[in-house]
C-alpha cells in the first residue's frame, strides 16, 4: 500500500505535500497543536530526499529540478492558505472589493509560496538521509523566512517559533536570541525526528531525538527560572515606578460612511466603558479604528465630552487619522490627548498594510478604478522615522495593528523603553483565527524586548502581558469592557537589539553541512 502511494507521482509531488502545508495551520494559535510539526517538517523533509532520489527512474520523464520545486511551492501554498485565509474578510467590508475575494485568497498565498518553492529547488538536489543534511534543511527555511520577513515591505507572519506562543517559558530565550534564531531553532527541533528515516543504528537515532527533547527540557527550565525571578523583583517594585492604566476593548462594528452623530456615540460609549475616576491619575487606552473616515480635526469638535468627563490626571491614547499640514496628506496616527483634548504626542504609521492602507503602484492601479482597502481614496503617508512617546517617568514603544508582527521596530526602539501599547483594529479579520495568530505576535515582541506590553483591539484580543509574555489579563474577541492595572515602568538589563545569533547559527550550521558534504 504504501509503495504504491510512493510510486504514484500525483501523491507524492501534489496532493501529499500540499495536505502537509494545510495541516500546519493546527500548531498555530487559536489551536496551539505544536506537536503536530514533529510530524509535519520530517515528512516534508524526507519526501524532498525520497524525490530526489527517485526522480531520475520513476520520475523521469519530468526534470527532478521541477519536482523540488514543487513539492515546496505545494505544500508553501498549503501553509499559507490555510494560515492566512482571514485575508478574505477585509474585502466584505466594501461591495467594490467582493470580487477580488478569489484572487486574494489565492494569489497572495501562491506569490508567498516562491519563497518554499525556491528553497527546495536551491537546497533539494543536495539533501540525504544523514544529520549535516537536516541541519542544511532547518536553516534553508529559516533563511526563507527570514528573507520574506524582510524584502518589499516584510511578512513574518505565522513563523514556526510562533507554533510555541502557548508555552513562555520556552519563549523566555527570545530576549537572547531574537525571533529569527528562535525560528531556526524551532525547524531544527521540528526536524529531528526525521533521523527515524536516517540508515543508522537504533542507539543513534535514541540519542538524538532524546538529546533534542532534553534541549526543550533546558530552555524550559531556564525559562521557568526566569519567570519566577521577574515575579520576586516585580513583588518589590515601588509604587511610583508604575503607572495605573486602563485598556478599553468597545466591540464597534466595522461599517463604512458614518455619521457625525454615530461617531459622537461612539465617543459617548468610550466615555461611558472608560469610566474615569476623578481621584486617580490614569492612561486610558483606546483602539484603533474607532473613528472610522474621519480625522482628528473633525473629532475636537466633541472636546466638551472629554473635557466634562476626564481631568488634569488623565491621558487617553488612540488611533485616529491625522493631516499633515503642508501636504494634506494623511497618516494613520497613535496620539496622545489630555483632558483638553490637546495632542501631547503623535506617532504615525511607519509600517503600512500594503492594498490595506496604501496602494502599490497607486497612479496605475487608480487608472483601472482600484484604491486602498481603508476608508478613503488616497493612500495614507507612511511614518517618518520617530522616537519613542516620553512623558514623564513613561517611554513608550507605540506600534499600530500589523507593526506588532515585525521584531525590527521592537529592536531599533530606545533603550529606556519601559512599556510598549500596540493598538488595532482586529475587525478586519472577521470571525477568523486571524485576531489570535495577530496577538501571538504580541507575546513575542514584549519578551524581546523585556517591556510590559499593553493591547487595544476592537473586536479582537485585549491583554496587558508581563515582560515575559505572561498573559496578566485580558479581554478575548467580541467582548465589550475594560481591563486596569498599575503597569510596572521596568529598566530592563537587556533587550534584544539584532539578528546576530541569527546568523551566526546559520553559518554554523552551513559549515558543519560542507564539512560533511566534503567528507562523504
Amino acid at each position: 500500500m504504501l509503495e504504491k502511494i510512493l510510486n504514484n507521482r500525483a501523491i507524492v509531488l501534489y496532493l501529499l505535500p500540499f495536505c502537509l502545508g494545510l495541516l500546519t495551520v493546527f500548531s498555530f494559535q487559536p489551536f496551539n497543536l505544536s506537536f503536530i510539526n514533529f510530524f509535519l517538517l520530517p515528512i516534508i523533509f524526507s519526501l524532498i530526499v525520497y524525490v530526489r532520489k527517485r526522480s531520475k527512474s520513476i520520475y523521469r520523464k519530468k526534470p527532478y529540478r521541477k519536482n523540488l520545486f514543487l513539492i515546496g511551492f505545494l505544500f508553501g501554498f498549503g501553509f499559507y492558505l490555510s494560515g492566512i485565509f482571514w485575508i478574505a474578510y477585509s474585502l466584505t467590508f466594501d461591495d467594490n472589493f467582493k470580487f477580488l475575494i478569489p484572487f486574494a485568497v489565492i494569489l497572495v498565498p501562491l506569490f508567498l509560496s516562491l519563497f518554499t518553492g525556491l528553497t527546495t529547488l536551491i537546497i533539494g538536489q543536495f539533501l540525504s538521509y544523514n544529520f549535516s543534511s537536516l541541519l542544511l534543511f532547518s536553516g534553508s527555511f529559516a533563511l526563507s523566512d527570514y528573507i520574506r520577513g524582510k524584502i518589499l515591505t516584510g511578512f513574518p507572519w505565522n513563523l514556526w517559533s510562533y507554533s510555541w506562543s502557548w508555552l513562555t517559558e520556552v519563549l523566555q530565550i527570545l530576549n537572547l536570541s531574537g525571533l529569527f534564531a528562535f525560528n531556526l531553532l524551532a525547524i531544527t527541533i521540528f526536524s529531528i525526528p526525521a533521523v527515524l528515516f536516517f540508515k543508522i543504528n537504533l542507539g543513534k537515532k535514541i540519542l538524538i531525538i532524546s538529546s533534542t527533547f532534553f534541549f526543550i527540557f533546558s530552555i524550559y527550565i531556564y525559562g521557568t527560572f526566569s519567570i519566577n525571578k521577574n515575579k520576586g523583583l516585580l513583588n518589590y517594585l515601588d509604587n511610583s515606578k508604575k503607572i495605573y492604566t486602563k485598556v478599553i476593548s468597545p466591540n464597534f462594528e466595522l461599517k463604512y460612511n458614518l455619521s457625525i452623530d454615530e461617531v459622537e456615540n461612539k465617543l459617548k460609549k468610550l466615555v461611558r466603558y472608560s469610566d474615569p475616576d476623578q481621584k486617580k491619575a490614569t492612561l486610558f487606552i483606546w483602539p484603533e479604528g474607532i473613528f472610522t473616515g474621519f480625522n482628528y480635526n473633525e473629532i475636537s469638535q466633541f472636546s466638551n465630552i472629554i473635557r466634562d468627563n476626564f481631568n488634569e490626571n488623565h491621558l487617553i491614547l488612540f488611533g485616529i487619522n491625522t493631516v499633515d499640514k503642508n501636504s494634506e496628506e494623511y497618516f494613520n496616527s497613535l496620539v496622545i490627548v489630555d483632558n483638553k483634548f490637546k495632542i501631547l504626542h503623535q506617532y504615525n504609521k511607519k509600517k503600512l498594510v500594503p492594498f490595506g492602507e496604501f496602494l502599490p503602484f497607486e497612479k496605475f492601479l487608480n487608472k483601472l478604478g482600484l484604491k486602498k482597502i481603508t476608508q478613503g481614496h488616497g493612500s495614507f503617508l507612511k511614518g517618518k522615522i520617530q522616537g519613542n512617546i516620553v512623558l514623564n517617568n513613561l517611554n513608550i514603544l507605540p506600534l499600530i495593528c500589523y507593526e506588532i508582527i515585525f521584531p525590527e521596530l521592537t529592536q531599533q526602539a530606545s533603550s529606556k523603553t519601559n512599556m510598549i501599547v500596540n493598538i488595532s483594529e482586529d475587525g478586519w479579520f472577521g470571525n477568523s483565527i486571524g485576531p489570535h495568530q495577530h496577538f501571538a505576535k504580541a507575546i513575542f515582541r514584549s519578551i524581546e524586548n523585556d517591556s510590559f506590553l499593553v493591547r487595544s483591539a476592537n473586536k479582537g484580543i485585549s491583554a496587558i502581558i508581563s515582560n515575559k509574555g505572561e498573559i496578566i489579563k485580558t479581554l478575548n474577541t467580541y467582548e465589550t469592557g475594560n481591563i486596569e492595572m498599575d503597569i510596572p515602568l521596568l529598566k530592563s538589563e537587556y533587550k534584544n537589539k539584532n539578528d546576530l545569533i541569527f546568523f551566526i547559527l546559520l553559518f554554523t550550521y552551513l559549515f558543519i553541512f560542507l564539512i560533511f558534504k566534503n567528507k562523504n
